[in-house]
């Protein structure tokens, strides 16, 4: 940032005539603020990227989860199954 105020200053007190000195001073200005809108850009891109990969993670994690559940449900089954299983025989 420094810089850019001694380029200014520097551009101020040139030897250059008004109009020149105005028309670098526009010409630069039009350059930041098309680094500034490239800047801009770029870091809504990421941020999509960003967004979009945690999205994917999220959906993975979800279907984890799930099996997850499932899993323990079907556990769970077994377990009474084998309980009601164990009961029958006691009855015999």
């Amino acid at each position: 940032m420094t810089t850019r105020i001694i380029a200014v200053l520097a551009l101020l007190y040139a030897p250059r005539s008004g109009q020149e000195t105005r028309e670098l001073l526009s010409e630069k200005l039009r350059e930041t603020a098309e680094r500034g809108r490239e800047a801009r850009e770029q870091l809504l891109s990421r941020g999509r990227e960003l967004l979009d990969e945690a999205g994917g993670y999220v959906e993975r994690q979800k279907a984890a989860v799930e099996e997850r559940k499932e899993r323990f449900a079907a556990a769970v089954e077994a377990g009474r199954q084998a309980y009601r299983e164990e009961k029958a025989k006691e009855k015999v």
